[in-house]
């Protein structure tokens, strides 16, 4: 008689799921004070877009970090889909939000937490969901990245959270992490299905209107 085998053994484990961390509190400093998270998109402001492709992707739960003019982002932005955190700190830069943005997620239950960038519209569900598809096969640090050059969104696996918190600064973000465990860093290609440009300049505001930064939900 062939021996029984258990269905159960030979499963891959399932991953918990993985949070979506979208860093919006920047007061848009180079954009003459205009806060990106208020940059009109198709309508809306810009952090419901953002929003919406962290959730489209994949992300379940998606955390919003505010800063800059908050109340009036809370106040314009249908956001109640969403959990949020505020950061007083703001204007120290990316790597304070990330701190916010981790600790908030301290009790969700995640196994991940991915993290996105308000002022990227041209990045969509479709990077989202293909650097969610790689921590799902293994990987527990994970990045998008445009002709092998590494860009967002990027994936820490909960057991990184601590130190990647601890080495944040200014607007390096997880940069120094990132460079420091490269070695285990696992690059996602996504340049045939988005574009990483910032909102940055008063020049970056056209990229706003233009119909090659896909919608939420779409290239995928």
């Amino acid at each position: 008689m062939a021996p029984i085998s258990s269905p159960a053994s030979d499963a891959p484990p399932v991953r918990r799921p993985v949070a979506g961390l979208l860093l919006a509190a920047g007061g848009g400093r180079r954009l003459g004070g205009r806060p990106k998270a208020l940059l009109d998109f198709r309508g809306r402001p810009l952090v419901e877009n953002a929003a919406r492709v962290l959730r489209e992707g994949g992300c379940g739960p998606v955390h919003i970090v505010l800063g800059a003019a908050a109340g009036a982002v809370r106040e314009r932005a249908d956001l109640a889909a969403y959990e949020t955190a505020e950061n007083p700190d703001w204007a120290q830069g990316m790597g304070s939000s990330l701190r916010v943005g981790l600790a908030a997620l301290a009790d969700s239950g995640a196994g991940a937490a991915l993290v996105s960038l308000v002022d990227q519209p041209g990045i969509g569900a479709a990077a989202v969901a293909r650097v969610i598809a790689a921590y799902e096969g293994g990987a527990g640090l994970v990045a998008a990245a445009y002709g092998g050059k590494r860009g967002h969104p990027v994936l820490f696996a909960a057991d990184r959270w601590a130190a990647v918190a601890a080495g944040a600064s200014g607007d390096r973000g997880a940069r120094a992490y990132l460079e420091e465990h490269a070695a285990a860093l696992t690059l996602v290609e996504c340049a045939d299905v988005a574009e990483p440009y910032d909102i940055d300049t008063p020049r970056d505001l056209f990229r706003l209107a233009s119909p090659g930064a896909p919608r939420a939900g779409e290239g995928q």
